[in-house]
C-alpha cells in the first residue's frame, strides 16, 4: 500500500485583527495626515515603504505573533502596496514608529509595544503622542541605543528623528513635521490642498485678467476703425 504524502497546511496571516483603526476622528486623522506627510516627503525614493494600521507579521509560521503600529517607516525596501507586512520576506523591519496614544492604549503602548519594539524588532525610534492631552507624558520618544531605548531630549521644543532627518512637534496644536534641512513645516494635505485651491483661483483671475484686457484691446480697435470711417 503506498504511503499517502501530506502537505504541510497552508498558514494564513490575516488582514485584520478585527480592531477599529482608531478611537476617535482626532487619533485617525492625525495617523492619516501623518502617512500622507511622510509620503509626500519620501515620493521621489523608491526604497522608503510608509504605512500605518497594517498587520506586522514577525515570527514565520506563528500568526499569533503581529503587531499594527499606527504609523511606520522601513528603509531599503521596495516602495509597493502590501496587505500585510512580514519581516523574514522583508528582510527589514520599521525604522521609525508612532503611536497615537489615548488612556486605553498608553500603558501598552509605554510597556508591551516598547518592550517589542526595542528587542525583537529593533525599531530605531519610537514615538508616542496622544493628541488629547489625557495621558502623560503626552508627547514623548525614544532612540534605540545599543538595544535598549533611550528617551530623546526636545530641542526647539520638539523632538528630533534621526531616522527621518526630521523633527515632530506642534504647530498650531497639531502634531506635524518640521524639516530642519529648509527650516519649514512639511504641508499637511489640507495645506496641499489649500495651495492647489488657491492656485487655480489665481490662475483663474489672471485667465480673466488677460480676457478683460484683450476684450478691451479689441474694442479700442473698433472704435478707433469707426472714428477713421467717420
Amino acid at each position: 500500500m503506498q504511503e499517502q504524502i501530506h502537505a504541510a497546511p497552508t498558514i494564513i496571516y490575516p488582514e485584520s485583527d478585527g480592531q477599529p483603526m482608531a478611537e476617535t476622528d482626532t487619533h485617525r486623522d492625525l495617523m492619516m495626515d501623518f502617512i500622507l506627510m511622510l509620503k509626500h516627503h519620501y515620493r521621489n525614493r523608491q526604497d522608503v515603504y510608509i504605512s500605518g494600521n497594517l498587520l506586522l507579521y514577525y515570527e514565520e509560521g506563528n500568526p499569533r505573533k503581529c503587531i499594527s503600529p499606527d504609523v511606520f517607516v522601513v528603509f531599503g525596501v521596495e516602495k509597493k502596496r502590501r496587505r500585510t507586512y512580514l519581516t523574514w520576506e522583508e528582510r527589514h523591519t520599521p525604522d521609525f514608529v508612532l503611536e497615537v496614544a489615548s488612556p486605553s492604549t498608553f500603558r501598552k503602548d509605554i510597556g508591551e509595544k516598547k518592550e517589542l519594539y526595542a528587542s525583537v524588532l529593533g525599531v530605531k525610534e519610537y514615538y508616542i503622542y496622544d493628541p488629547l492631552g489625557q495621558v502623560v507624558p503626552s508627547f514623548t520618544g525614544f532612540r534605540l541605543v545599543d538595544g535598549v531605548y533611550q528617551a530623546i531630549d526636545f530641542v526647539n521644543d520638539r523632538l528630533p528623528s534621526d531616522a527621518l532627518g526630521l523633527e515632530l512637534g506642534e504647530r498650531d496644536g497639531d502634531l506635524c513635521l518640521y524639516n530642519p534641512d529648509t527650516l519649514q513645516w512639511l504641508q499637511t494635505p489640507q495645506d496641499r490642498a489649500d495651495a492647489a485651491e488657491a492656485l487655480v483661483a489665481q490662475q483663474a483671475n489672471a485667465r480673466q485678467r488677460a480676457e478683460d484686457a484683450l476684450a478691451e484691446a479689441l474694442a479700442e480697435i473698433e472704435r478707433l476703425r469707426a472714428e477713421r470711417n467717420d
